[in-house]
């Protein structure tokens, strides 16, 4: 199947975007749907009362119903060192992508990534269709800190690691 060419104001949207940095995450789930990961880079914060975080996931990624049948979902925030674990979430289907990592469960059976710089542990408390994606509410039920602050960013397609400064 053939895609359809990218009208020009679509990849001025696209290229425009790219120099929007933004942190690499992880968006993993795990339940009656079974385990699913995808790379995303569409996570923010809502509110802080209660902890909620907005998460975007394109309506046609394999996974999307997974997370939808599940209720939860974990953000697991990337760090440098991550990259290939990045490229092997963002392109690869089925149970031997988290072999590449070492994983643990919090509170609702998400698996959290052991050395994410962050991990948000939600539960999908709201979803609502814009466009080509759902626009998930996710109410954080834990938030584990790693010990070794830094991060990881997605600026102009490519990778960017950032260090904390003390």
């Amino acid at each position: 199947m053939t895609m359809p060419p990218i009208r020009p104001e679509m990849q001025a949207f696209r290229d425009g975007m790219s120099r929007l940095g933004a942190a690499v995450n992880l968006i993993t789930t795990d339940g009656p749907a079974g385990r699913h990961g995808i790379t995303v880079s569409a996570v923010c914060s809502v509110t802080d009362t209660p902890p909620t975080l907005l998460v975007c996931i394109n309506r046609n990624a394999f996974a999307h119903d997974a997370f939808v049948a599940n209720g939860n979902l974990c953000v697991n925030v990337l760090a440098d060192g991550h990259q290939d674990l990045s490229r092997s979430f963002a392109r690869w289907t089925g149970e031997d992508r988290f072999s590449g990592a070492q994983w643990s469960r919090l509170a609702t059976g998400a698996p959290v990534l052991e050395g994410a710089a962050v991990a948000f542990d939600c539960r999908i408390v709201d979803s609502q269709p814009k466009g080509t994606h759902s626009v998930l509410f996710c109410e954080v039920q834990t938030t584990r800190l790693s010990d070794q602050p830094g991060g990881l960013i997605w600026f102009n397609r490519a990778f960017h690691p950032l260090e904390a400064r003390v």
